[in-house]
């Protein structure tokens, strides 16, 4: 297997670790995640072409997506609302 497919398999499942993590928890290992896909991709498209690198972008607008819509209003200057923190859970033990 080649350098860029085993590094994003291992993204793949540093991504799928993070997503299993509370929400709280997932924001600095996200930020990670989404800073190196860029390079990651790019690395994809360089070895293999861009016929491989365009799934790859494709994933990544797909689970990013709402984090990428947020920095993107932010750097238009448009408000940009967080949604609202999920309500906690009671215990429905008897």
């Amino acid at each position: 297997m080649t350098g860029p497919a085993t590094a994003a398999v291992i993204w793949v499942l540093a991504a799928t670790v993070t997503a299993f993590l509370p929400m709280r928890a997932q924001m600095l290992p996200g930020l990670a995640l989404l800073a190196a896909a860029p390079v990651l991709i790019g690395w994809i498209g360089l070895s293999h072409g861009w016929l491989w690198a365009l799934p790859a972008v494709l994933a990544f607008v797909s689970m990013f997506r709402n984090p990428l819509r947020y920095l993107i209003r932010r750097a238009l200057g448009r408000p940009a609302p967080l949604p609202p923190e999920p309500a906690p859970q009671r215990d429905r033990t008897p």
